[in-house]
Formats: C-alpha cells, sequence, structure tokens
C-alpha cells in the first residue's frame, strides 16, 4: 500500500496494489456525499471489480494531520 498527498489541491490517494499502469483504473465510483462524511471518496477499480486504490478529495478534512504527514509528497 502507498499514500500520497498533494497539499496545493489537497487529494490523496491510497494505492492498494504494487504498481498501476495507465489505464488499469476502468472504473470510478464516488461515494455519495453526506454530512457525517468530511472529504470526497472516489474508489478505482479494475475491468473485472478489484480495488485498486482510493482518490481523497479535501484529504486534510479527512484525515488525521499524521497520516497526511506520512504519506509520500506529490509535486
Amino acid at each position: 500500500m502507498r499514500l500520497t498527498y498533494d497539499p496545493e489541491v489537497d487529494a490523496a490517494y491510497m494505492m492498494l496494489v504494487d504498481a498501476m499502469a495507465p489505464g488499469q483504473a476502468r472504473h470510478q465510483v464516488e461515494v455519495p456525499h453526506n454530512d457525517g462524511i468530511a472529504g470526497q471518496f472516489i474508489l478505482d477499480f479494475t475491468e473485472d471489480g478489484k480495488l485498486l486504490g482510493l482518490e481523497i478529495l479535501f484529504a486534510s478534512h479527512a484525515l488525521p494531520a499524521s497520516v497526511l504527514a506520512a504519506a509520500e509528497p506529490l509535486q
């Protein structure tokens, strides 16, 4: 598992596989937003339905600061 974070856009990505080829994520599912959930979550799946990763928008609202500090920074 690998976690990256881009503070300029406040987005994190949790990759659940060792490597991801361009175009491997064939389906995206956005978790419906409600008032009890901070952030916005988008799940990436392969053609056959395996979960590849999770994009977290407004990550600073959804994840603890210690998790973001430990994430690999993107520039």
